[in-house]
């Protein structure tokens, strides 16, 4: 059918004649006429992507509110004003409020960026209407017109080629290949070629790098290649994060733990003969302050704080809890053309007569050897140059291939615009799969000159001798085996290999191409871009594996691999073909054990992250292209790059750096994992408080005496002293191991058995000293007992922060004082509480008692004391790990 990717009987276009194509699209090499045109677009619709639409204000606040423990607190609320607590009910519904509007003003924020880098469509095309090529927009391209291509512009449809002139494309956002691909109409295809394979098609969304041709369009919008993967995209169900999960979790504890108090209070209450409407509103005080009310708004500030801190480090973070997943991530998927590598070709070796030199840079001289000049001379002769009197060398239609031999030329210190004058062009024979080579013709003296450069057996075939500048020699069988060697070499190291040759001719024809001169062996390479070695190297010391994935030959994927210290010199890369043919048990065990994929299509690339999935795997995928895109929405956390990345990779991923720069994963891993560190914090110091106050009440009550907090007082305890300091404790920077400890297992829990611990253990220390605070008043009266025991366990918990910010000390200054929002935060919780009992219409409100001197002592003695106890403990368990030269990993 016409604008499938098929025709009826199933044979694919590309294993197609063109005037088979031509008939099954029912038109001509004059293209369509406007009325045709028309009739066409009403039945295929118009050439545009049907991307994800962005969620509307109604589903991002329903996701804000989509989570156990605001459920739990909505119930709170509901209980509260049923039984008339109309205050308790406007704190909680507030503490909502805030929580939700901070996560829906941060994903506007990120989506209207994202919005911004979206350009999803090719605006133009040239086709042939009604006979004549016209420019027309390219969203009202149709199945059967003739386009026009040229070098520099993007591709607005896929198309079978009918006609071409020296045409390459770059395809790598589609295939991951690194290289160039040549195009051209000749080849009849096998129906199960490759996409990367199909020289005689072009597709929607690649871009031309140099020549011409003209196409018919075969498909367009949703049935072009691009909008298939942007089906398979849409296929993808986003998984929950790992935090999202815990407080998932947690949540459902707090409900069971909630009701279990509210039902303990109430019957010990009964049972001490206690008014009902007092039963009652204990028991929900109590169920309200076993449940953290601040945890969700500390949570989302937590994750808005990383974003902020992300935005700095040029990284968009379209989803809030994708910067704590890539805190927990356990693998890296990354693909490797322009993510791993620079994007540009650079030459790293030469082979010539009597040299092999390497360009890497470890010998200054290599390059300005004579022979390298030598073979650099003519290579640049050969690559269509355009230099300029001070600028870089640049190469004519942007190939990636001049481009490189002509910074190699211009790096040997070759003089490329005198070079130019003194050898004037004369003619061009352009490139073409057919004859793999080119040749541009020069005048030089009285004769013309070819130099020309290809694949090293075309080149073979039309040179007769070997030379450089200091030797020369005929070319036997037992020299062509030698350079085929040498070939064959510099192709183990994953290089792509270009042969040189030049000669005298008689013409510019491409039949005078005989008895040249082979100059030597050029090696390309689109190397490693900057830092990524090192950044590897982190990750590793992070517990996290780096996993490639490449569209590559297996040869430069290894090559690569080894580069980037991903593969040691033993192992191998897995090729696409073989993974064809794994079972699922077969491909778990080869994700689990290998770092380097080649020959990837998009469908290979969701398979072995779903694999990893299946392994319990965290998976961060980085990628930049079309084929990317199924992947990166299925990882844990999508990672597009947002200057070279295309449109549909940046809408899939859950984040986009702003740089592309690898070494920004490490520092969001690193982000990510401050922000897990974080939370644990805050939810350590919310559960220590709320149990504290828990134990009071129990306590108290087993033990037959007053309540020792009033309902309205854990209130404000609860919502007001307690807020400030967690919120400071989303501001903590980060401890010293926090990328030298293995990532946290996928399914730890928060309250681990060692947290839960702690909590009991400090929330102990502080019902210690409430409640002797609480015996002492006692002999007074009541309620200055109670007044007594609401001032030192607020100043108790405000105190308590200290132990809350470091499995270390925070004893010394520059430690103590590192985060300043946390003394900003003690601060005000002080100043709150003594608020609270110094301003009558407040303390009324509280039914708090004056208090004296004595009292004061009391209070501010026993409020320090679990504080001063937590820090002498942390103080001699730092001192006893220093002894031993580690530090056990900052986690409870």
């Amino acid at each position: 059918m016409p604008g499938d990717r098929n025709r009826p009987d199933g044979a694919p276009w590309h294993a197609l004649a063109v005037d088979r194509v031509l008939a099954a699209l029912d038109t001509s090499a004059e293209g369509l006429s406007n009325a045709e045109a028309s009739a066409r677009q009403a039945r295929y619709g118009p050439n545009r992507l049907t991307l994800q639409q962005p969620a509307s204000l109604t589903e991002i606040v329903a996701g804000q509110l989509r989570s156990v423990i605001v459920f739990l607190l909505l119930g709170a609320v509901v209980v509260s004003l049923l039984f008339g607590d109309r205050v308790e009910a406007a704190a909680i519904a507030a503490v909502l409020v805030i929580n939700t509007v901070l996560g829906v003003v941060t994903e506007l924020r990120a989506r209207r960026a994202i919005e911004g880098l979206l350009a999803l469509d090719v605006p133009y095309a040239s086709a042939i209407r009604d006979g004549h090529l016209r420019v027309i927009n390219a969203i009202d391209l149709v199945p059967g017109d003739v386009i026009e291509l040229s070098a520099g512009r993007q591709v607005p449809a896929d198309a079978r080629l009918i006609h071409s002139v020296d045409l390459r494309a770059d395809e790598a956002p589609l295939t991951g290949e690194s290289f160039p691909v040549e195009k051209t109409p000749e080849p009849i295809l096998t129906d199960d070629a490759l996409l990367a394979e199909r020289v005689n098609m072009i597709y929607k969304g690649t871009v031309v790098l140099s020549g011409l041709g003209r196409a018919l369009v075969t498909a367009t919008g949703a049935a072009t290649e691009v909008g298939r993967i942007g089906t398979l995209v849409g296929s993808v169900r986003i998984e929950k994060t790992p935090l999202e999960r815990r407080l998932d979790t947690l949540g459902g504890h707090l409900v069971w733990i909630a009701c279990g108090v509210a039902a303990l209070v109430a019957g010990l209450g009964a049972l001490q003969g206690m008014p009902v409407h007092v039963v009652i509103e204990t028991a929900i005080a109590l169920a309200v302050a076993a449940v953290p009310e601040a945890l969700p708004a500390v949570a989302t500030i937590a994750l808005a704080v990383g974003v902020h801190r992300m935005a700095r480090r040029q990284a968009l973070v379209r989803r809030l809890p994708a910067v704590e997943s890539l805190g927990s991530t356990t693998v890296v998927c990354t693909d490797k053309t322009r993510t791993l590598t620079s994007g540009e070709m650079t030459v790293v070796r030469v082979w010539t007569a009597d040299r092999d030199v390497s360009l890497d840079g470890s010998d200054t001289n290599a390059i300005r050897d004579a022979a390298v000049v030598h073979l650099l001379e003519a290579a640049a002769l050969a690559s269509r140059p355009a230099a300029e009197a001070g600028s870089q060398p640049r190469a004519a239609g942007g190939d990636p291939v001049d481009i490189a031999m002509l910074r190699a030329a211009d790096a040997a210190g070759i003089d490329l615009p005198r070079l130019i004058a003194d050898r004037p062009k004369v003619g061009e024979l352009p490139f073409s799969s057919e004859r793999k080579l080119m040749a541009s013709f020069h005048r030089q003296g009285n004769e013309t000159v070819a130099y020309v450069k290809g694949a090293p057996r075309a080149i073979l075939a039309i040179s007769r001798r070997i030379a450089g500048p200091d030797i020369e020699r005929d070319l036997d069988d037992a020299g062509r085996a030698e350079l085929v060697d040498g070939n064959n070499r510099l192709a183990r190291e994953g290089l792509r290999v270009l042969a040189v040759a030049s000669g005298p001719v008689t013409s510019t024809a491409e039949a005078s191409l005989t008895d040249l001169t082979f100059n030597g062996l050029v090696g390309l390479e689109d190397p490693p871009a900057a830092n990524v070695r090192q950044t590897i190297a982190r990750l590793r010391g992070a517990g996290l594996r780096t996993v490639m994935l490449t569209g590559d030959q297996q040869l430069t994927a290894e090559a690569i691999g080894r580069k980037l210290g991903l593969l040691d010199p033993d192992q191998r890369a897995i090729d696409g073909r073989a993974l064809d043919r794994m079972s699922p048990d077969e491909l778990s065990a080869a994700v689990a054990q290998v770092a380097a994929f080649s020959r990837i299509t998009p469908e290979h690339k969701l398979r072995i992250v779903q694999s990893l999935q299946a392994r319990g795997e965290i998976v961060a995928m980085l990628g930049d292209g079309v084929n990317d895109a199924a992947a990166l929405k299925q990882a844990n956390v999508g990672v597009a790059m947002g200057v070279r990345g295309t449109d549909v990779a940046k809408q899939a991923a859950s984040i986009v750096l702003g740089d592309d720069r690898f070494e920004t994963i490490a520092a969001a891993v690193e982000e990510g994992r401050i922000i897990f560190d974080n939370i644990r914090k805050f939810v350590f110091y919310l559960f220590s408080c709320n149990v504290a106050e828990i134990l009071v009440l129990l306590c108290a009550g087993l033990a037959g005496l007053p309540l020792p907090l009033l309902p309205l007082q854990l209130l404000w305890l609860n919502l007001v002293t307690d807020t400030f300091p967690a919120l400071a404790l989303a501001m903590e920077p980060a401890e010293s191991d926090v990328m030298t400890r293995p990532p946290r297992q996928p399914q730890e829990a928060i309250l681990s058995g060692p947290f839960l611990t702690s909590v009991f253990a400090y929330a102990s220390l502080i019902t210690i000293s409430t409640l002797a605070a609480f015996l002492w008043a006692l002999q007074t009266s009541a309620a200055h007992a109670s007044t007594v025991a609401f001032m030192t366990l607020g100043l108790a918990q405000t105190a308590h922060l200290g132990n809350a910010r470091s499995e270390r000390p925070v004893l010394r200054p520059g430690r103590a004082a590192a985060n300043r929002f946390a003394l900003g935060g003690a601060a005000i919780s002080v100043a709150l509480q003594l608020t609270a009992a110094l301003v009558p219409p407040l303390a009324a409100l509280l039914h708090l008692t004056p208090l004296g001197a004595a009292d004061w002592i009391v209070i501010v003695t026993l409020a320090l004391l679990p504080a001063v106890i937590g820090q002498s403990v942390k103080l001699v368990r730092s001192r006893q790990n220093a002894a031993a030269g580690s530090f056990p990993a900052a986690r409870r």
